[in-house]
C-alpha cells in the first residue's frame, strides 16, 4: 500500500454513502480512479439495474484512467446481471491498479472479480479500511451469505427506561435533532416495522421527512394478528410511493382482508407461534420480495418477541434526559423478560453520538453463547 492510499479510499466510502437506502438489494459502492496523484474520475452506484461505481468513475475519467489507479469499496463484479461485468470495463480502460477494500460475498463473485482482474495484469490490492466498508454493506453482506434481512432495532426513552408516561402519552421523548436522526435511519433501511399496537396508539404515518423534502418511503409493515387495523389509519390512506404491508395469522377475520385489500392494501398471511405472526416466516418472505434491511419501530411487546427470535443484529437506542416515573409507564421491551442477569441481551462494538440534547447509543446484539469480538 502507499501512503495516499488511505486518502483516496476514505474519498471512495464517502462516495458510497450517498447510495444508502438506494441500491437495495445491491450493495453501495464508491470509486475514485488517481492518476499522477490526481483524482481524474469518481462515482458511486446510485439505484440497482443502472451502472455501478466503477463505471461512473471510468466515464468521468476517459482516457486519463489508462495507466491510473482504481480504488473501490467493494469487489468488482465479474458476471453479467442487469449490467455487465465491471471488470471487463476496467481491462478495456487500461487500468493498472486496483485497490478494494473487501472481497465481495456474493457467490457469484467472491474473488472472481480480484482473479479476472490479476490474470488481466493488473495489480490488486485488498483490505484496506476494510472494516468501515463492511459496516457500509452490513444489510446487504447479510442479506447475500444468509438469506434473511438485517434487522436494526431503534428505541426512544428516558432517563429511567420509559418509552411513554402511565397515561401512553409518547410525544415527544427526544428533541428534533434525535428525531432527524431517526428519520435519517429510516431512509437508509428498506423497510419499517411496526405492531399493530403503536399504529393504534399513535396512528403514524411511518414516512421518512427529512429537510428539503429529501428522504425515501420505506416499505411499512404492520404486524396485525387479528387484523385490527382500522380503515382510517393514516397508513391506509397515504399516498406514498412505498407500499404497507399487513402481515396476519390463518385466524385473523376474511371480511377484514377484504376490506383492507379493498383499499389498496396488501394482506400477507403467515403462520403464527404462540398467537402472533412468527418471525422466520416473515423474514424469509420479506427477503423473497428483495428487502434487505428492516428497521423494527414496535413497541414493547414487539421489541421482546424480535429479541426472544434471535433476529436482531442491531440496536440504536436513542435516550433522553427525561424522567418519567410511574409504576404503569411501559418500558422498551416487554415479554417475561430475563431471570438472570447473566443472560441478559448484550451489545457490542457500541458508538455514542450526540443529538442536540438527547444521546444515541448504538451497538451490535450479541447473539447468546457467542463471545464478544475482540477490540478491532
Amino acid at each position: 500500500m502507499q501512503p495516499q492510499d488511505a486518502i483516496f479510499m476514505a474519498r471512495a466510502l464517502e462516495l458510497a454513502r450517498q447510495g444508502l437506502g438506494r441500491t437495495s438489494p445491491n450493495p453501495t459502492v464508491g470509486a475514485v480512479i488517481v492518476r499522477d496523484g490526481q483524482v481524474v474520475g469518481e462515482g458511486y452506484h446510485q439505484k440497482a439495474g443502472t451502472p455501478h461505481a466503477e463505471i461512473h468513475a471510468l466515464r468521468a475519467a476517459g482516457e486519463k484512467a489508462r495507466g491510473a489507479t482504481l480504488y473501490v469499496t467493494l469487489e468488482p463484479c465479474c458476471h453479467y446481471g442487469r449490467t455487465p461485468p465491471c471488470t471487463e470495463a476496467i481491462i478495456a480502460a487500461g487500468i493498472k491498479r486496483v485497490v478494494a477494500a473487501m472481497a465481495d460475498p456474493n457467490p457469484r463473485v467472491a474473488g472472481g472479480g480480484f482473479r479476472a482482474l490479476s490474470q488481466a495484469g493488473i495489480e490488486v490490492e485488498t483490505g484496506l479500511l476494510a472494516d468501515e466498508a463492511r459496516r457500509l454493506n452490513e444489510a446487504f453482506i447479510k442479506y447475500i451469505t444468509t438469506g434473511r434481512p438485517w434487522v436494526t432495532l431503534k428505541m426512544a426513552l428516558t432517563l429511567d427506561g420509559k418509552i411513554a408516561t402511565r397515561t401512553g402519552a409518547a410525544r415527544w421523548i427526544t428533541g428534533p435533532a434525535a428525531r432527524q436522526r431517526a428519520h435519517e435511519l429510516r431512509d437508509i433501511h428498506d423497510a419499517i416495522l411496526v405492531g399493530i399496537g403503536t399504529v393504534l396508539a399513535d396512528d403514524p404515518e411511518l414516512t421518512t421527512r427529512l429537510p428539503d423534502g429529501r428522504g425515501r418511503d420505506a416499505i411499512r409493515v404492520i404486524l396485525d394478528s387479528h387484523l385490527r387495523l382500522p380503515l382510517s389509519a393514516r397508513v391506509v390512506n397515504l399516498q406514498s410511493e412505498a407500499p404497507t404491508l399487513v402481515v396476519t395469522t390463518p385466524s385473523a377475520p376474511a371480511a377484514a382482508r377484504e376490506n383492507l385489500a379493498a383499499r389498496g392494501v396488501e394482506v400477507l398471511v403467515l403462520p403464527e407461534e404462540d398467537g402472533r405472526v412468527a418471525w422466520q416466516p416473515l423474514l424469509a418472505e420479506l427477503a423473497r420480495r428483495q428487502v434487505t434491511s428492516i428497521l423494527v419501530e414496535g413497541g414493547a411487546e414487539v421489541n421482546a418477541t424480535a429479541l426472544a427470535a434471535g433476529i436482531v443484529d442491531k440496536v440504536v437506542a436513542f435516550i433522553a434526559p427525561k424522567i418519567f416515573g410511574g409504576r404503569e409507564a411501559p418500558a422498551p421491551v416487554g415479554g417475561l423478560g430475563v431471570a438472570d442477569p447473566a443472560t441478559a441481551w448484550k451489545l457490542e462494538k457500541l458508538a455514542v453520538e450526540r443529538c442536540g440534547e438527547d444521546i444515541m447509543l448504538s451497538g451490535y446484539l450479541l447473539k447468546r453463547g457467542e463471545e464478544p469480538c475482540l477490540p478491532g
